[in-house]
């Protein structure tokens, strides 16, 4: 073949011998077996009697004699010498059968001598095949074969003709034959449609026999030479040579059908599947031929290495997001506190339900604690570090843990919520925090608290519920906007019964909302709840009632972590 290049490396080189040694040693046997069995010449046949010569044949017993339709037509010229016309002058039986089959009966008139084909037929006309007379007549060579279409009407409908046609001078006459060309043409479009060409390969002189979309399927120019299996061996890229060695071994000295698939060089990737059999002159014999079939399977080889990277990239996603699941389990179990009742020897209850933004792997910016510290004083803080995952709950335990630790200095709420936002001002632009930042003092029931750019805490007294008033000159900047600002705090009285619900924007906001509408359904929701069901004593009448204001709120809107952390003050123990 023109475009063969060396196979590159000497393992390669090796495999291709073997491939070639192969053929050559099955060409041998072959020779061999031929030499052995071949015919003694006849012994001289005794002198014939003399007995006269039979008749020649009749020119329609010629006819009858083909096995393909065929007409005899006779030219009729012009004045200028050109062919005007073809007129019928015999038919074989082969014609007939084939009229009778294809055409109604009604649809054809029947021959009354030489008349014109074309008033039997007017659609030939607009076909190739005065052309082709007019050729066969004046260079005296056969035409075709060409396939040629034309619709044929009739009382039942339009007849679709598809048929392979050739003419050849005959003497003075024109002799017309034809084939049903559908099939050859089907055979050909279900070749180009499935890619697909076959082959016989005859081991004994690498003469091959293609089908006529060999070519196509393997890439080659439509005039390109055949390749034999040695030259189909040298295409084909390394890893291929192996398989094609497997196949020809089973095919040729197993005696079995095998196949394989094959990359070709130079050809854009192209992937070939072939399947071969043995072709054999008799049972137990010398494979004398190889038949193969090969289709192109580029397409579908890439459609599923596509589909095997997609899916390996979205298993190593899922594994990925699993990693991330169980980090953010760690994490959430981690920062997030579960209540009991180690709050009552200082007079408080506490409740939280946690919703995490699924679509985040379970764990977002939220947080909150409810702590004791030194000198009988309880910390409490909500808050919500922006953005989502694992982003945003790194930003959150930071400040979640500084929070803790800066708690422990006995400084007031106002220096710790201002050390806070030096802490996110540190961190970048794009770790902004809000927070509730409160201390409790058991001994006056008094709740100090600042706000840094956070839902104010709503109070439930008596099943009404509002929103705490706000510090002097209202809620403090967010945490890590920016730095040295100031923070002040307002104190609330409690009385015994009061609830105090701390909760993040993700269980009110919904789209393109009204922050005031947010607040108020908030508000709706906790007296709803109150007054259906007052929560009683105990931790788990106030867990009962937290879960059921988050039930109430929660739903397919949400598109971020919602938080609620709900404090009673109850008697302190004496």
């Amino acid at each position: 073949m023109d475009d063969l290049t060396p196979v590159p490396d000497a393992r390669s080189h090796l495999e291709l011998q073997a491939i070639r040694q192969l053929l050559q040693a099955q060409r041998r046997r072959i020779r061999s077996y031929a030499e052995r069995h071949r015919a003694a010449p006849p012994a001289p046949a005794p002198a014939p009697n003399r007995t006269p010569a039979p008749p020649s044949p009749s020119g329609q017993e010629v006819l009858d004699a083909l096995t393909l339709p065929a007409l005899l037509v006779t030219p009729v010229l012009g004045d200028d010498g050109e062919m005007r016309d073809a007129h019928y002058a015999a038919e074989n039986a082969a014609a007939r059968a084939y009229a009778a089959d294809r055409f109604p009966e009604e649809g054809v008139r029947r021959w009354t001598g030489p008349t014109s084909l074309y008033e039997h037929f007017p659609a030939l006309l607009d076909t190739p095949v005065p052309g082709m007379f007019a050729r066969a007549f004046h260079d005296r060579a056969a035409q075709g074969p060409t396939m040629i279409e034309w619709v044929m009407s009739s009382p039942a409908g339009p007849v679709r003709i598809n048929d392979q046609v050739r003419v050849a001078p005959c003497g003075e006459h024109l002799l017309l034959t034809w084939e049903r060309g559908h099939r050859l043409h089907m055979a050909a479009a279900a070749q180009h449609l499935m890619r697909t060409c076959w082959a016989e390969w005859n081991l004994g002189d690498d003469g091959v026999e293609p089908s006529r979309g060999f070519r196509q399927v393997l890439g080659l120019p439509r005039k390109a030479a055949v390749p034999t299996l040695s030259d189909l061996a040298s295409t084909v890229t390394a890893e291929s040579l192996p398989d094609l060695y497997q196949t020809l071994y089973d095919v040729i000295l197993r005696k079995r059908t095998a196949r394989c698939e094959l990359r070709l060089r130079g050809v854009a990737g192209r992937v070939i599947r072939m399947t071969a059999e043995p072709v054999r002159i008799a049972p137990g014999s010398l494979v004398w031929a190889l038949r193969g079939v090969l289709t192109d399977v580029t397409a579908d080889r890439h459609h599923r290495e596509t589909a095997a990277c997609a899916e390996g990239e979205a298993r190593r996603q899922r594994e990925r997001a699993e990693a991330v699941v169980d980090v953010a389990d760690a994490l959430r179990e981690a920062v997030l506190p579960h209540f009991q009742d180690e709050l009552a020897a200082y007079g408080l209850q506490a409740a939280a339900v946690y919703r995490p933004d699924e679509r985040e792997a379970g764990v977002g910016g939220d947080w909150y604690k409810a702590r004791r510290l030194p000198g009988g004083r309880l910390l409490v803080a909500l808050g919500d570090a922006r953005g989502h995952g694992l982003a945003a709950v790194t930003l959150m335990a930071k400040l979640r843990y500084a929070l803790a630790g800066l708690a422990y200095t006995e400084e007031r709420v106002e220096q710790l919520t201002r050390w806070l936002n030096e802490l996110a001002c540190a961190e970048g632009i794009e770790s902004t925090a809000t927070a509730i930042i409160a201390r409790y003092h058991p001994e006056r029931a008094l709740l100090r608290w600042t706000c840094a750019g956070h839902p104010r805490p709503v109070l439930v007294r008596d099943g009404r519920a509002g929103q705490l008033p706000a510090p002097e000159g209202g809620p403090g900047l967010p945490l890590g906007v920016l730095p040295d600002t100031a923070y002040i705090a307002a104190e609330t009285v409690l009385r015994v019964g009061d609830l105090v619900l701390l909760y993040s924007d993700g269980l009110t906001e919904r789209r393109a909302s009204d922050p005031d509408q947010d607040t108020r359904r908030f508000l709706d929701a906790a007296e709803h709840c109150h007054r259906t069901a007052p929560p009683g004593p105990g931790h788990d009448a106030l867990q009962d009632y937290a879960e059921r204001i988050v039930a109430r709120l929660d739903g397919l809107h949400r598109t971020d972590d919602a938080t609620l952390l709900v404090l009673r003050r109850t008697e302190v123990p004496g």
